[in-house]
């Protein structure tokens, strides 16, 4: 895979070039800032783009502007953004162009070394990968609105690990159910957030995650 990195942090750049390194990618570049981030990414065309949502000059949504930016002119790269903090309204800004080949994650997920390079090798699929504190929050905050109301906890369960990106496969592994059960349950949850039937993977996540940023 072939990635360039994003971070103002010197001591998380290198450590994150570090390590995919010694996992067999191929880094083409470990910039400071994002001002040249969206330049670099046209030149050399890498398969993802790892960046943080805020760096310098103003530490506010640089890196956030430049991946969504990044989406726009290049869909076919992946992107990758890490925050400090569960920010909803960058999430929604993220994903307003659709749910694949994209991912939102927090810091200290990096940190979890199997985790990160499993959101990776999705986004690089051509997946999603969203922090799972991250729709934890957003499902928390949207309990207000009367569909999302409805849900039973299990639903709830089963769409919060859905809007993380996972197959069917993988939530009914995760929440150790079986697959039937999970496609049950999926099946309930969009009929009561009124929902249209999709056959696209990522599009089911998308649709969800909008409904959970309204």
């Amino acid at each position: 895979m072939r990635v360039i990195l994003a971070e103002d942090s010197t001591l998380l750049r290198e450590g994150l070039v570090r390590l995919l390194v010694e996992e067999g990618h191929e880094v083409l570049a470990a910039l400071g800032d994002a001002e040249t981030l969206v330049a670099e990414v046209e030149a050399r065309r890498p398969d993802v783009v790892v960046a943080d949502i805020r760096m310098p000059p103003t530490h506010t949504d640089e890196g956030l502007r430049a991946a969504v930016e990044i989406r726009e002119r290049l869909p076919e790269t992946g992107v990758l953004v890490l925050s400090q903090y569960v920010e909803r309204s960058y999430a929604a800004r993220l994903l307003a162009a659709g749910a694949e080949r994209v991912g939102y994650l927090l810091k200290d997920r990096v940190a979890q070394v199997e985790e990160f390079l499993d959101a990776l090798d999705r986004i690089h699929a051509g997946g999603a990968a969203i922090d799972p504190q991250v729709v934890h929050q957003l499902v928390v905050r949207s309990t207000h609105a009367d569909p999302l109301a409805r849900l039973t906890p299990r639903e709830r369960e089963v769409l919060e690990v859905l809007a993380q990106g996972y197959t069917n496969a993988a939530i009914a592994r995760q929440l150790h159910l079986s697959l039937s059960a999970v496609e049950k349950y999926l099946n309930a949850v969009f009929d009561k957030l009124e929902l249209h039937r999709t056959d696209g993977y990522s599009r089911r996540i998308l649709a969800v995650l909008r409904y959970l940023e309204a």
